[in-house]
């Protein structure tokens, strides 16, 4: 596609770097945004975001050199690989980064005592805008490609990340776009919850959900490797960690706070 925006020598400016990053500023925006209207400082909401946004980036990319050795490609043949310019400039597994901000988010919370379901809603559709917008990336770079296909939306991939296969120019299922309109009609579904919401939780837990079900049927398109197996193949890694955000996101639901009961004036 358009991996490279630009390039000096053997120095270039990555589309998918600048589409992410451009996805995570916005994706800030809208939750600082949010934040104040939960009455959160947005002192501690860029605080929040970029401590979540540092533990995503660290932990799609640990995930993807963990799945990466496991098949024996590049960090598993070279380990100096995974300090190289390559490994900075590559993408990395989102379910990885999902994982990690939870966990970095978790703590976040609790250190600086915010209301963490509050905080999750005013950040869940800005999430959603942010991993819109950085699947574009990964179109342009040619990673997260589909299966081939005959059907008239086939894309070809002439530089298929994370290696070339042997058939790179066979149409494809643009998996990408598919997830990326998946994640802006979240965004939009979200946001028309957050001004809606009866209960803290309400939005995180929409999110968990939506955001699960569209990753577990987008995963069955999906055909590059480096996300691991189980069940004997019959699901991805990443579908087991799908699930486990749809049933994450329902006990949120499920446990939210029960509406109060107006109490009658007594009478005489």
């Amino acid at each position: 596609m358009f991996p490279r925006l630009f390039h000096i020598g053997s120095f270039f400016v990555p589309t998918y770097g600048v589409l992410v990053a451009t996805g995570v500023l916005i994706g800030l925006l809208i939750s600082v945004r949010n934040s104040a209207k939960q009455g959160i400082k947005p002192e501690n909401a860029w605080d929040f975001g970029i401590a979540v946004v540092l533990a995503g980036i660290v932990g799609s990319k640990l995930l993807y050199i963990i799945l990466d050795w496991q098949t024996g490609n590049a960090f598993g043949q070279n380990l100096r690989e995974i300090f190289s310019l390559d490994t900075l400039q590559s993408g990395g597994v989102f379910s990885g980064g999902l994982v990690a901000s939870f966990a970095v988010a978790w703590w976040f919370l609790r250190k600086h005592r915010m209301p963490a379901l509050a905080t999750c809603d005013a950040f869940a559709p800005g999430l959603a805008m942010g991993h819109a917008i950085g699947r574009l990336g990964c179109f342009a770079a040619g990673c997260c490609y589909g299966k081939p296909t005959d059907h008239v939306w086939g894309v070809t991939f002439r530089n298929l990340l994370p290696t070339p296969v042997a058939d790179a120019l066979v149409p494809r299922e643009p998996t990408q776009l598919f997830e990326s309109a998946a994640e802006l009609i979240i965004f939009f579904i979200l946001t028309w919850m957050f001004k809606r919401k009866k209960f803290d939780g309400q939005v995180f837990g929409g999110y968990l959900v939506l955001y699960g079900v569209a990753r577990f049927f987008i995963e069955f398109l999906r055909d590059d490797p480096g996300r691991g197996s189980v069940f004997g193949g019959a699901l991805s890694g990443t579908q087991l960690i799908a699930i486990a955000l749809v049933l994450a996101g329902g006990l949120i639901w499920y446990m939210r706070p029960a509406p109060k009961m107006a109490i009658a004036p007594a009478t005489r």
